[in-house]
């Protein structure tokens, strides 16, 4: 199992898992998926995982099929418009929060963080790419201690997640463009509106590289 998981309730670990390899787009969308063929992927009981699949259901990272499947909803371009249109409204401000909140130690980690999204980046490596670009995102976020904002910002990350795998997969990393070093020299500069402009600007970047497959 995930290391990153770490020690957890058995439920509260499994949908954790599960919640990761949609995230990190291990499962492609419109992917069919069976309970059983979930369990056996992770190594885990039936039970824990029809109640991850329940709760990541009602969350809309996944949508319920015939004969009991599953599957990680297909991206549109209307849907893409709202997941766009709700992130730049929120996650700026949930990044401004949490700047007001770190400190010298945070700037380290998110340091460190982004070390490891370049490292990605170079090594063409989406997998790391995807975990380490959210590890630095939820870093900021989960500092400003703003629990509405950040369970719609992860709603949309999980709505979003998958179809970013596979367009890196398409299109490669190499034309990727880390913009978290703005963020972090804001942060440093106590430059709120900076941090702002710099999310705002990271996010755009990832919704335009989504729209990009779809337009084709």
């Amino acid at each position: 199992m995930n290391q990153l998981v770490g020690k957890k309730p058995e439920h509260e670990a499994i949908y954790s898992e599960v919640k990761e390899l949609i995230l990190f787009g291990e499962v492609a969308p419109g992917q069919p998926l069976t309970i059983h063929g979930l369990a056996n992927l992770i190594g885990a009981g039936v039970t824990p995982v029809r109640e991850a699949i329940r709760r990541l259901t009602a969350e809309g990272a996944l949508e319920s099929l015939e004969n009991r499947r599953v599957a990680v909803p297909k991206m549109t371009v209307e849907k893409l418009q709202q997941i766009q249109l709700v992130r730049l409204s929120v996650e700026p401000a949930l990044a401004e929060l949490g700047a007001k909140k770190c400190s010298k130690s945070d700037f380290s980690e998110l340091e460190r963080l982004d070390g490891l999204v370049d490292q990605a980046i170079q090594n063409g490596d989406i997998r790391r790419y995807l975990e380490a670009n959210y590890r630095f995102h939820f870093t900021l976020y989960e500092k400003a201690d703003a629990q509405i904002l950040q369970r719609i910002t992860e709603s949309l990350w999980l709505q979003i997640g998958p179809s970013l795998r596979v367009n890196c997969g398409r299109f490669g990393t190499s034309n990727l463009v880390d913009q978290h070093q703005e963020a972090i020299s804001a942060l440093r500069n106590g430059d709120m509106d900076g941090v702002k402009q710099a999310f705002e600007g990271d996010i755009q970047q990832g919704m335009d590289f989504v729209r990009q497959a779809l337009d084709e």
